[in-house]
């Protein structure tokens, strides 16, 4: 068997993981909460396909409103506690300085989140600077650098292996769906688990347009802005975004890993609840609705997504803060971030707030 293509698709899905938003992790695997949060992305090509795949997935929320009614009123009173927690795009402005855009990515290649929605297109017009994550996703050569200069971030290189992780029926349960994907255990076995999580989290339709190169939203947009000579500018590094991952402790790591396999089943509809939550702009409504519908939560998912929490996103958040406050003070920008980023007490738009600006959503 012909193995290359094995690691090429490791390669380019090592941080295009899934994400969701808010509450407890439960059982949901480490990969459904990158989504939103994170974008890494390496060796991501133009699109080729002529035509994009068509996904399935039932939309959770049509699911618990006829099975568990109850549930979904949990959800949705947890996402209306949650600030900031409705929108995708918010205005910004402070006197005597060129408006602004904060708008929030979803960091996958489904035509209907490619699109801009009318408000953020015209908001992109306008925008004298755009902003995104990373500007590496867009250098292919400087993102497999990155890899390369700093294995540790994405390789065991002590001797160890994922084996040395894993319980004799976890270990069973891997090897059994990774050869299922043509991939033998042993040829990815000193690749870190949040790695390999994204080859067996995202439902086949986007991982036969990533393969086919399509281009996902953030690309997109930052592809857009060189197109018309607009300053393009990144809030992070894809190192910093690897370092960020690594410094989640591996049993929350093999623990993602093993819970994304279990949840095989329900990745479509997972996937197609983010995606129509994400496009009607209900970021904060996503994660409870999941949560509502996988497994009970326990004590070692809640612990683990609070270090989530605390390391992907809320530190992150500070972080975009400061380093957009010089780009904010000269006016006209456009800033596209995971949506995950967006709502909380400490999310951008209240950080921003608290950095003088008036945040408003644009409907």
């Amino acid at each position: 068997m012909h193995h290359p293509s094995a690691f090429s698709q490791l390669r380019t899905s090592c941080a295009r993981l899934p994400a969701v938003m808010f509450g407890l992790a439960a059982s949901l695997p480490l990969v459904l909460l990158i989504l939103l949060a994170i974008g890494l992305v390496l060796g991501i090509g133009k699109a080729r396909a002529s035509e994009s795949p068509v996904c399935g997935g039932k939309n959770l929320v049509t699911t618990l409103a006829l099975s568990a009614p109850g549930k979904l009123a949990q959800a949705k009173a947890a996402a209306d506690a949650t600030p900031n927690g409705t929108g995708l795009l918010w205005k910004l402005e402070k006197p005597g300085v060129g408006d602004s855009y904060l708008f929030g990515t979803m960091h996958i290649t489904d035509p209907r989140v490619t699109r801009l929605p009318e408000a953020a297109q015209a908001a992109f017009d306008r925008a004298e600077t755009v902003v995104i994550e990373t500007t590496d996703i867009l250098d292919p050569m400087k993102a497999q650098a990155a890899l390369l200069s700093k294995p540790e971030l994405t390789m065991f290189t002590d001797g160890t292996t994922l084996s040395s992780f894993l319980s004799g029926d976890d270990a069973k349960l891997i090897k059994t769906e990774l050869s299922r994907r043509g991939i033998p255990l042993a040829l990815v076995s000193r690749m870190k688990p949040w790695m390999i999580a994204g080859l067996v989290a995202l439902p086949p339709c986007e991982m036969a347009r990533k393969t086919a190169g399509a281009d996902f939203l953030d690309i997109t947009i930052a592809s857009a802005a060189q197109a018309e000579g607009k300053q393009l500018l990144g809030l992070e590094s894809i190192g910093e975004q690897m370092a960020a991952m690594a410094d989640l402790p591996m049993a929350f790591h093999i623990r993602g890993l093993v819970e994304t396999i279990k949840l095989a089943d329900l990745m479509p509809d997972i996937m197609a609840t983010m995606t129509e939550l994400y496009l009607e702009g209900e970021i904060a409504l996503i994660m409870p609705v999941i949560m509502a519908s996988g497994p009970e939560a326990s004590a070692d998912n809640a612990e683990g997504y609070a270090e989530f929490e605390e390391r992907i996103v809320r530190m992150r958040n500070h972080v975009m803060a400061e380093r957009a406050a010089p780009i904010l003070e000269a006016g006209n920008a456009f800033i596209a971030v995971g949506a995950l980023h967006l709502p909380g007490d400490e999310g951008l738009v209240a950080l921003l707030r608290e950095a003088g600006y008036t945040v408003s959503p644009v409907r």
